[in-house]
């Protein structure tokens, strides 16, 4: 496995990351605790999940799935570096939800309850709150951090200014801020390449995508129905993509084969090679597609393939030639 900061941190994390948002509603609690045993045998020791994961608000299924994985011993916790995520709602009544400083002290003794823990590594905003003032969500979190509750915070969905507003905030207040933003980054959707991971690069956040493969999009999809398989990209949203798309990933698969490799493996492997990723979020279903994950940390993309890439997913430049920041600067 390799590892890297987690932004300007000194926390050493894997370059992929274990997403658990299928713990429940898509895997079952035994075959989850197989899979989180699995990434521990391959050094996988970043785990990404939320409080609302599980498809049922307020109960917090998957990380109760998670504590009690922790519970079962075997300096499990120890080995991991944990990050979960507040602000959707958790219930239906006036402040279960978003990020006052109310929402943000329960939420946080309601994971760490779930999770059979005592803190924290990485505790996420799973979106901007245009409603609360910095000075009151960075003094909420730093009585987290001052009762070891929390150890790091970190950002999700956020533009680049919402991530300048938070840093320009912390630093105010002489705090550490943000050491992470978790964005939608991946061949097909690349708009964070304009204003977000400029912002995440020049105030030293570590970048994690998530829907790495677009849904299944690029995964293979054309190649599975081919072969008479289902795959996650021929289904709701991912079917419009790939309707629209369908040109473009065909000539995406073609080079993928040409590569010798998995289409999947090649759209990780592309992630992992853009500066500032710390690693993508990678959402196993079963311990098999955790296995066949690990292949893209052996892929390296030459000039000419990444070139190809650009041409077939062109990066967004409003004005054309300046790259991002300055593609709206003239």
């Amino acid at each position: 496995m390799e590892y890297t900061h987690l932004g300007r941190s000194g926390l050493s994390v894997s370059r992929l990351v274990l997403g658990t948002m299928n713990f429940g509603p898509e895997t079952s609690e035994g075959d989850s605790h197989a899979i989180m045993d699995r990434a521990h045998e391959h050094g996988i020791n970043f785990f990404d999940t939320a409080d609302v994961y599980g498809a049922k608000p307020g109960e917090g299924v998957t990380e109760n799935i998670i504590g009690r994985w922790f519970a079962t011993g075997g300096r499990k916790r120890e080995k991991t570096v944990l990050a979960t995520k507040l602000y959707l709602p958790t219930g239906d009544w006036p402040n279960e939800n978003r990020l006052s400083a109310l929402h943000i002290r329960r939420a946080c003794d309601a994971s760490l309850r779930r999770l059979r823990t005592d803190y924290i590594d990485l505790y996420q905003m799973h979106h901007i709150d245009r409603n609360t003032p910095w000075e009151e969500i960075w003094e909420a979190f730093g009585v987290l951090r001052q009762q070891g509750k929390v150890l790091y915070f970190g950002s999700s969905n956020f533009a680049g200014w919402h991530i300048a507003q938070a840093q320009e905030a912390a630093r105010a207040r002489h705090f550490l801020g943000l050491v992470t933003e978790q964005s939608i980054y991946n061949l097909l959707n690349r708009w964070i390449e304009l204003e977000v991971l400029p912002a995440a690069r020049h105030y030293g956040l570590g970048v994690i995508p998530w829907s790495p493969l677009h849904g299944g999009v690029l995964s293979g999809v054309l190649r599975k129905q081919g072969a008479g398989g289902a795959s996650r990209g021929d289904s709701g949203r991912s079917a419009d993509t790939l309707d629209r798309r369908r040109e473009t990933i065909a000539a995406y698969e073609k080079l993928c084969a040409d590569l010798g490799e998995d289409p999947a493996h090649v759209g990780l492997a592309w992630l992992l090679a853009q500066e500032g990723v710390t690693g993508p979020i990678i959402g196993p279903r079963t311990v098999e597609q955790l296995d066949g994950s690990l292949r893209a940390l052996a892929i390296t993309l030459g000039d000419d393939t990444l070139a190809r890439l650009d041409e077939l997913f062109p990066p967004p430049a409003p004005n054309g030639a300046k790259p991002a920041p300055e593609a709206y600067a003239w």
